[in-house]
């Protein structure tokens, strides 16, 4: 009958609506349990060792209740966009049989999701700063978004071609080492910086879906073993480029400067206030999404002429990574990054640095454990792997690497040692494990090496880098403050490819899956 034609798409529209609503609330009740372990180190400390309550608990309660909305905001909107349209796209070019099209898709992916970044442009603009303007902030962005893009195109031709993703990474760490060994000082924690910084809560997902996408279509390809490896990719040559340009920059002896300047002001700290303010910080997010979105839709409409699968809902999904990347931000500042940085002042006033290094160990992990990219990688890796591997395990294997390099690097800074020497064997090792373990782990190990550099964990890693070395005598902020980050991303790889050289070790014979 007439009367009852609309009633299955009404009813249709109600379950639509109650299930993305269950899945709201799952990934709110799944962003609040995943923020508990910082809840439980800022109290932790505050409550037994400072033995003071912070001004502005309240306001802080409601920052971590804020970034509990906008990361469920977030996932639930790369599962509607990003993640659909990056495998999409990839499977459409695959079908297409053009490998220069891909590879022309992957530099502009690259390029697009990296030259906007805003954690790059604020690393950039404070080595500009702190650099007296030896270091160009638009010539170092530039370097690093054209890196990107040049090796998401190799990445792509890898996957194609089904090569193994051990020799690019053991032949491209062995150049940052050899690299790193002639760079001046002034430019390596930088340079290994500047890469970590490349891969943010956005681009992350979306280089992962467009690879699992590429080895998802191409038969004889693995998902994980193949689909993995673009991040790790993404985080090395940036590594090798700007250190190439910091030795043309200081090929010619000059005045460094001293560099006391912090990256993160009281003024970043301030959380915006009033609606004027809130709708230019969300067009700045919009901005930030924009470049990849134009990318998207250039090569949907304009190169393989069809039309997006569902537009409304991947509108939606876009949306939704707008307001939820806008909300964590907001929550950020709310909450954990003016209690973090009086924590980290009132620490330093102690006469022993053990504190410090127990606080940066705490930290490490507890905002790793938070990180939306590296629960969103997570989830795919596991989707992926088939049970091979418990995206929980892999975040806790991450979550003590970022830990682990942390401490390292916060006792770099505390010693005054020359970085040099800790990169070059942290990578030294991570060579000699990139050897020795099983083929399944080596992409996503070093893919979530590159995760750990997120919304999360820069700023606050970043910040305390350069608050330890502009709070101790003898420490020049740009050769000691960076590098924080490089640690954040070398010990992570360690950990998740140790302990699947450990499983492999300990399974029988018929159990090895290498």
């Amino acid at each position: 009958m007439p009367d009852g034609c609309p009633c299955p798409s009404v009813h249709s529209l109600e379950s639509v609506l109650v299930a993305q609503l269950k899945d709201f609330l799952h990934a709110l009740a799944h962003a609040l349990r995943n923020l508990l372990p910082i809840v439980v180190v800022v109290v932790g400390f505050q409550a037994l060792l400072l033995r003071e309550w912070p001004e502005g608990g309240f306001g802080m309660a409601m920052g971590l209740m804020i970034v509990a909305i906008g990361v469920a905001l977030f996932l639930q909107g790369l599962e509607l966009s990003i993640f659909p349209v990056g495998k999409r796209l990839a499977n459409q070019f695959t079908r297409r049989g053009s490998m220069p099209l891909l590879m022309l898709f992957g530099f502009a992916i690259g390029f697009s999701a990296v030259v906007a970044e805003p954690a790059l442009i604020a690393v950039a603009e404070q080595a500009s700063t702190i650099s007296e303007g030896r270091i160009d902030a638009l010539t170092l962005r530039l370097i690093v978004a054209s890196s990107v893009g040049l090796v998401m195109a190799l990445g792509v031709f890898r996957v194609i071609l089904g090569h193994s993703l051990h020799w690019y990474v053991i032949a491209g760490y062995m150049i940052v080492v050899l690299v790193t060994f002639f760079a001046p000082e002034e430019i390596v924690g930088l340079a290994y910086d500047s890469g970590g910084v490349t891969t943010n809560i956005v681009t992350v997902p979306l280089i992962a879906a467009l690879g699992i996408g590429l080895a998802s279509s191409i038969r004889g390809r693995n998902p994980l073993v193949d689909g993995f490896g673009l991040v790790a990719l993404a985080v090395m040559v940036p590594m090798i480029s700007v250190q190439l340009y910091g030795v043309l920059v200081y090929a010619d002896p000059g005045t460094m400067a001293s560099g006391t300047e912090l990256l993160f002001t009281e003024a970043d700290m301030t959380p915006p206030a009033g609606w004027v303010t809130m709708i230019l910080d969300l067009f700045g997010m919009l901005r930030d999404v924009l470049p990849i979105l134009l990318v998207i839709l250039f090569f949907q409409y304009v190169i393989l002429r069809r039309p997006l699968a569902d537009p409304l809902k991947v509108g939606v999904g876009f949306a939704l990574v707008i307001v939820g990347l806008y909300a964590f931000v907001i929550g950020l500042k709310l909450g954990l990054f003016p209690i973090g940085q009086s924590m980290a002042e009132q620490l330093i006033g102690f006469d022993s640095w053990a504190w410090i290094y127990l606080f940066a160990f705490c930290i490490g992990f507890a905002t790793t454990m938070a990180e939306p990219a590296l629960i969103a990688i997570g989830n795919q890796a596991e989707e992926a792997a088939a049970g091979k591997i418990q995206g929980n395990i892999i975040r806790l294997l991450v979550a003590v690497g970022v830990a682990i390099g942390i401490t390292i690097g916060v006792h770099r800074i505390i010693t005054g040692d020359s970085i040099h020497h800790y990169i070059i064997a942290g990578y030294l090792l991570v060579i000699l494990l990139t050897a020795l373990a099983p083929r399944y782990i080596v992409a996503l190990a070093f893919d979530l090496g590159g995760v750990t550099t997120s919304e999360v964990t820069v700023p606050l890693v970043t910040a305390l880098g350069i608050g330890l070395a502009s709070q101790i005598d003898g420490r020049n902020v740009l050769i000691d403050g960076f590098g924080l980050i490089a640690f954040a991303s070398i010990f992570p790889i360690v950990t998740v490819m140790g302990y699947a050289i450990l499983v492999e070790k300990l399974a029988q014979p018929g159990d090895k899956t290498a």
